[in-house]
């Protein structure tokens, strides 16, 4: 894929299960909620310099949540969340935001 295209959507893995469990926290500052449920169900990416992961992740209560963490590619491999959009359904497709 040409480099700043996002992929198709993928069903979620566990590596990202892992990278959505590792901003969980920060996202609940920005959104001043804590989610008992945060099970992602699929993504995309998109190759920059390193990688961009769109995740659509089920908050439960037939709510979901479309989640932008950015992955360094330093020897770090340092996770950002770069954004965010609540109030999605199951159904609602994953977007560059």
């Amino acid at each position: 894929t040409m480099p700043g295209s996002l992929s198709g959507a993928r069903p979620a893995t566990p590596e990202i299960q892992e990278i959505a469990d590792k901003v969980k926290s920060l996202l609940e500052e920005k959104t001043n909620e804590k989610y008992e449920v945060f099970k992602a169900v699929e993504y995309k990416s998109q190759v920059v310099a390193g990688q961009n992961y769109f995740i659509k992740m089920n908050v439960g209560g037939g709510c979901f949540l479309h989640i932008k963490v950015f992955k360094g590619i330093s020897g770090e491999n340092v996770l950002e969340l770069h954004g965010y959009q609540t109030n999605k359904t199951r159904k609602d497709e994953l977007s560059y935001f």
